[in-house]
């Protein structure tokens, strides 16, 4: 029944919806309903294609384009309406929409319709054909007339070969159903291979723009920081040989501040050197890497971790960072009193999970300048997704997944 209403009404209203709005695009309300409504239609087929391989083990791949990072205001509603009407995967939804509301709910009715069928002939041989035959005459029941006890007999039977027929045909026409999905909406193997490649040439440009403003950062951080408390060190050891002969006392106070500025520059270099890949990462592993970060935030984190060991040194320090940038972004702007990471490896699709939840106020987007978006951008290097979920009110929620496989030679870590 339920996906009944799906492909009777909701697909029927998306596609009347979407359509109007599309019309509504040159005098400018059309650029407020359209991308919400692209969402709805995306969410219903996504709804449609999770059924699909739920109960047939039928895969139907969306290839749908990323969405752009979006800018602000009414050019920020222009580019995703433009992007959601240049996606060819919009079309192909919109296409389905209309074939899903006619041949689709044809094909859905028909298997609850038979057992209905079989139900109302047990009515009618309950003694139900009596009134009806009252007060109209002759009925008819599929083929057979029905105006006696003998007629309402046969009008049950009948009923009892078509719930047969039901459990002969309802899989196969359930079946035929989602076939139509896959063959209208399902993305083929070239344009997937088209959207992959074009993915990768943006996350190497990415990459390589993440490289160049993280070797300014240590740059910058070493002029700023240690270079400069090291030539401050320079000076005051030159001072010091001036004068340690004619003023002791001062050439002491000189060698004090030089031993301090050469520990302050020591405990810059090392957060420099943490800052580039934590020495605990590269000892000791990814989970014990997060629990050691987790103890030097400014909120309580809980740690939750089963993995399998050790993998690459470019994997972890991918999930590190982005583990560290998100509970950095909950303890500064979510007022959160507590946040919680879960990470596991789901060995049969390969993929590294993470979770990081907090309990804050919520209301977190991908577009709210958090830095999400850029490591959103950085994870897809490794073809990983990263994805948000923070209703007003929170709790706020964060999943990472990176495919990878372990590397050889490391125990679990729990």
């Amino acid at each position: 029944m339920l996906l009944t209403v799906h492909t009777l009404v909701l697909s029927q209203a998306l596609f009347i919806l979407f359509l109007v709005s599309v019309g509504l695009v040159p005098i400018g309300l059309g650029l407020v309903t359209t991308p919400p409504l692209a969402r709805a239609v995306r969410a219903h087929a996504d709804r449609r294609r999770a059924w699909a391989q739920e109960w047939f083990g039928m895969t139907v791949p969306s290839g749908y384009r990323p969405l752009p990072v979006r800018a602000g205001g009414l050019a920020g509603q222009v580019q995703l309406t433009t992007h959601a009407l240049r996606d060819p995967a919009t079309w192909r939804d919109v296409q389905w929409l209309f074939a899903d509301a006619v041949a689709g709910s044809i094909l859905v009715m028909l298997t609850w319709t038979l057992p209905g069928y079989f139900l109302y002939g047990l009515v009618l041989l309950a003694g139900v054909w009596r009134p009806i035959v009252d007060a109209g005459g002759t009925y008819w029941y599929t083929f057979v007339p029905v105006d006696s006890w003998f007629t309402a007999f046969l009008a049950a039977l009948v009923g009892t070969g078509l719930l047969a027929a039901a459990f002969w045909c309802n899989v196969p026409l359930l079946r035929g159903h989602f076939a139509m999905l896959r063959g209208m909406t399902g993305a083929s193997e070239k344009q997937l291979l088209a959207q992959r490649v074009a993915r990768l040439q943006e996350t190497r440009h990415d990459a390589l723009d993440s490289s160049a403003a993280e070797l300014r950062r240590i740059e910058r951080d070493l002029h700023d920081g240690a270079q400069a408390r090291l030539v401050a060190m320079g000076m005051s050891l030159g001072a010091v040989e001036a004068l340690i002969e004619k003023d002791p006392g001062q050439a002491k106070r000189l060698l004090a501040q030089a031993r301090e500025n050469s520990a302050e520059a020591l405990t810059e270099l090392r957060d420099l050197v943490r800052g580039i890949h934590p020495p605990v990462l590269a000892e000791r592993g990814l989970g014990d890497a997060v629990r050691a970060l987790a103890l030097r935030m400014a909120l309580p984190v809980d740690v939750e971790v089963d993995l399998p060991g050790r993998f690459d040194e470019p994997v972890e320090s991918a999930a590190y960072f982005a583990v560290s940038e998100i509970l950095t972004n909950a303890a500064k702007h979510s007022g959160a009193e507590r946040a919680w990471v879960d990470m596991y490896y789901g060995r049969e699709e390969r993929t590294l999970r993470i979770a990081v939840t907090d309990n804050g106020r919520g209301g977190a987007s991908l577009d709210g300048g958090t830095g999400l978006r850029g490591l959103e951008r950085r994870l897809g290097a490794f073809d990983g997704v990263l994805a948000l979920s923070s209703p007003e009110g929170g709790p706020t929620l964060v999943t990472i997944e990176i495919p990878c496989t372990p590397a050889t030679g490391g125990g679990a870590t729990r």
